[in-house]
């Protein structure tokens, strides 16, 4: 089964499930010589199956994961909580529900060169079945049985996860 049948497969069984929200960031020019805050503005929905994001027709990679919320002036113990929270501002400018998950920084992923053979981010061709790394140390496993494992997760969350 080539890779695109097993997502079209999996879109199939997603139907009515959640999606989140896909964002971009966006650096808005300098007006005048004054700077303007970035936003991170909507580019669509997706399903979070994992490392992978599923949309209507593509596959990305997830990036990034945050909640928008409302600018405020906080102290931060490191410049990685200070980052987020900018990020997570930047989602609220940008259109974005108070709370809302967003996902920044995904990659496109090409389909078509894994069923050709190369790898495109997390997907790969592995002794002919479509396979994925669903982390960076961990190694390959069947695409069908992480996504039929993930889309389970998505539609019966375990106790206390939602």
């Amino acid at each position: 089964m080539s890779t695109q049948d097993i997502l079209a497969s999996a879109r199939a069984r997603l139907r009515g499930a959640p999606r989140e929200a896909l964002g971009e960031l966006v650096v808005p020019r300098r007006v005048l010589g004054i700077g303007r805050a970035d936003r991170i503005v909507p580019r669509g929905t997706a399903w979070h199956l994992g490392a992978l994001l599923l949309t209507d027709d593509g596959v990305l990679g997830t990036g990034e994961i945050l909640r928008a919320r409302t600018e405020a002036r906080r102290g931060y113990a490191a410049e990685s909580q200070r980052q987020r929270a900018e990020l997570a501002a930047a989602a609220r400018r940008g259109g974005f529900a108070e709370g809302e998950t967003v996902h920044v920084g995904w990659q496109e992923l090409d389909i078509d060169a894994v069923d050709g053979g190369a790898a495109s981010g997390p997907l790969a061709l592995r002794d002919g079945v479509p396979s994925i790394r669903w982390s960076a140390a961990g190694g390959y496993m069947p695409l069908e049985r992480y996504l039929a494992e993930r889309i389970e997760l998505l539609r019966n969350p375990p106790a206390g996860a939602t």
